[in-house]
């Protein structure tokens, strides 16, 4: 699976090219155009589709809801990230969602803003705004706000504070806190609040 992207920062176009009988998982709704013979299996209510490309490959166009962009983040198999919920907008078999001692850590039992992927391959994700990458050096220490976060590896030390203690917090929303980084390590933020 090969990603290229198009009409970034502001209206992220992601196409995903398919070799011979790839598949590819998406949100049904993002896909607006592909080759012809792409067949897809809807994924029902809230699960993702999976597109497969028949036997000569094919390609699709996704694009995410609203405006933003669109970012390929690729997996190496060596280190795991973690993502903001709902930020995937397509994934190949090879990238697979699991559970994340440091998440659970984070979070305890609740689902939290946050979930986590590991493998191999290109994750695209949907932005609400442009990204902005900070390449943290050994001790570097940032603070972003939960609804800018979008996706961190395991790598990066956290740590989640609450920016007013007798304030309104939620762990699902990520409202009311704030997310502490020790490097060394990549952070990956949007430039507008994910909705």
């Amino acid at each position: 699976m090969q990603v290229r992207t198009r009409h970034t920062p502001a209206f992220g176009v992601a196409r995903v090219i398919l070799g011979p009988g790839e598949a590819v998982q998406a949100r049904g709704e993002s896909m607006f155009a592909s080759s012809f013979g792409l067949t897809e299996v809807a994924g029902g209510r809230k699960a993702p589709s999976v597109f497969t490309a028949p036997k000569e490959g094919g390609w699709l166009d996704l694009a995410p809801a609203g405006a933003g962009d669109v970012y390929p983040l690729e997996f190496d198999g060596r280190t795991g990230w973690c993502i903001a919920r709902h930020a995937v907008l397509a994934r190949p078999a090879s990238v697979r969602a699991d559970s994340w001692p440091g998440l659970q850590a984070m979070f305890g039992a609740e689902h939290g803003f946050l979930e986590h992927y590991s493998g191999t391959g290109p994750l695209v994700l949907a932005c609400a705004g442009p990204v902005d990458q900070f390449q943290l050096a050994a001790g570097e220490l940032i603070s972003v706000r939960p609804g800018h976060l979008l996706a961190y590896p395991d790598s990066v030390q956290c740590r989640l504070r609450a920016l007013d203690p007798s304030g309104q917090q939620s762990i699902r929303t990520g409202e009311g806190l704030m997310i502490d980084f020790a490097g060394p390590g990549t952070l990956l933020v949007q430039a507008r609040k994910s909705r």
